[in-house]
């Protein structure tokens, strides 16, 4: 399994959290590509073809982000809009995405009691990111339980440094997939 993950913080420089993701994912086996989209286009300037293929090439897709503003920074945004045209996903040839997988992996400066009914914000980050869930159904991707890291902003080196390794045990698993999973249980137990 070949596995994209698209970072995407505007201000990488400033995040412990996003760093050290980024530097465990770069220290994996070479089944995952590691592509920061504002260090790639710091000019807002996404070369969609390039991105469809570098997508096209993947059967799991990371989002890496912060939450900001309850939502995804403004180059992802655009980068979801840039590449995932009409055309592209439903042209010549039918569903460029579809069976592919769809995983977020999301950095979240407040505590995690801030984030459900009845804490300061009032929903959770699955309501929050719902948005993107249903981009997934939509365009025919699987979409997977999501990877985050609440309290971000005040977490320990040592949370930060197990986040890490815990963010690539996560994106990495076969078994992060339900269906996949299920089939393997299935086939382990027939052969039992």
């Amino acid at each position: 399994m070949r596995i994209l993950v698209v970072a995407a913080h505007p201000h990488i420089e400033q995040s412990r959290v996003n760093q050290c993701w980024l530097a465990e994912l770069r220290r994996s086996p070479d089944t995952i590509t590691v592509h920061e989209l504002y260090k790639t286009y710091p000019d807002f300037a996404i070369d969609a073809q390039k991105e469809q293929d570098l997508v096209a090439q993947h059967d799991r897709i990371v989002l890496q982000f912060p939450i900001q503003w309850y939502s995804v920074p403004a180059l992802l945004k655009m980068w979801l809009d840039d590449v995932f045209t009409t055309t592209w996903l439903f042209g010549a040839g039918g569903r460029a995405v579809a069976g592919k997988e769809l995983v977020l992996a999301m950095s979240i400066g407040g505590d995690e009691s801030t984030y459900q009914s009845g804490g300061i914000i009032g929903y959770t980050i699955s309501e929050l990111v719902r948005p993107l869930q249903v981009f997934s159904n939509q365009i025919g991707m699987t979409f997977l339980p999501h990877y985050k890291l609440y309290g971000a902003m005040k977490a320990t080196d040592f949370q930060i440094n197990n986040s890490a390794s815990s963010y690539v045990q996560h994106i990495s698993s076969p078994d992060l997939n339900p269906i996949i999973a299920r089939k393997r249980m299935f086939a382990e137990m027939s052969r039992a």
